[in-house]
């Protein structure tokens, strides 16, 4: 398997930890989404992923996008360590938290929105930061009161083991720190976090880890 990536990607991160809870060997072609104009636009990939976006993940002769759909791919392909409970109800929340973050959060701070705000509207740094604070905070007031209202809490978004929302929450924590967001209103996003960082798959898959991440 091939992923697509880019160091700093919260999408293709999504994939990253997934691949490694599943124990499974991948390479990485990088794509630079800065350099040159934005890698990502140039035809050759644009001929594997139309929306000039990562991660893509080649699996054979097959083509896999959208990080949430590459999961779901994952999980049932190699179904053990399982990244979503056994009942529906369970698999449902799961996905809500999944999405919360995928859908609602990420979208609002990418750097495809980032660009659009400093090319076509010129909004200052300070204020377009400004923007990705506020809906991290609202993002994360969401989430944190959803895993609090989970009636049997564990040490991951869903009990004992690490999954598809654990996933995606991981990234964006990364983002908010990033951008100087304060966890401290968020224990339970916080202690989620941390306990998946103490897990070498998630490690693995941190930013600074990749091959493409610049030399500290």
């Amino acid at each position: 398997m091939t992923l697509y990536s880019y160091w700093r990607s919260s999408a293709a991160y999504r994939v990253r930890i997934a691949l490694n809870l599943k124990g499974l060997e991948y390479a990485i072609e990088p794509v630079h989404l800065v350099r040159d104009g934005g890698q990502q636009h140039a035809p050759a990939y644009r001929g594997i992923n139309p929306q000039g976006v990562v991660p893509t993940l080649l699996h054979g002769e097959r083509v896999f996008r959208q990080s949430l759909a590459i999961i779901e791919y994952i999980d049932e392909t190699w179904p053990a360590p399982p990244l979503l409970p056994a009942r529906s109800r369970d698999r449902a929340r799961v996905r809500a938290l999944a999405q919360l973050v995928a859908s609602d959060m990420h979208p609002l701070n990418n750097l495809r929105v980032l660009q659009f705000l400093e090319g076509e509207w010129s909004v200052p740094q300070a204020e377009r930061e400004l923007w990705i604070r506020h809906w991290l905070l609202e993002g994360f007031a969401a989430l944190e009161a959803l895993l609090a209202d989970h009636p049997s809490t564990g040490r991951f978004c869903d009990g004992e083991a690490p999954g598809l929302a654990d996933c995606c929450l991981v990234p964006q924590v990364y983002n908010a720190r990033r951008f100087g967001v304060d966890l401290a209103p968020f224990p339970n996003v916080a202690r989620i976090e941390a306990n998946c960082m103490a897990l070498p798959e998630f490690a693995a898959a941190r930013p600074e880890a990749q091959p493409d991440a610049p030399a500290a």
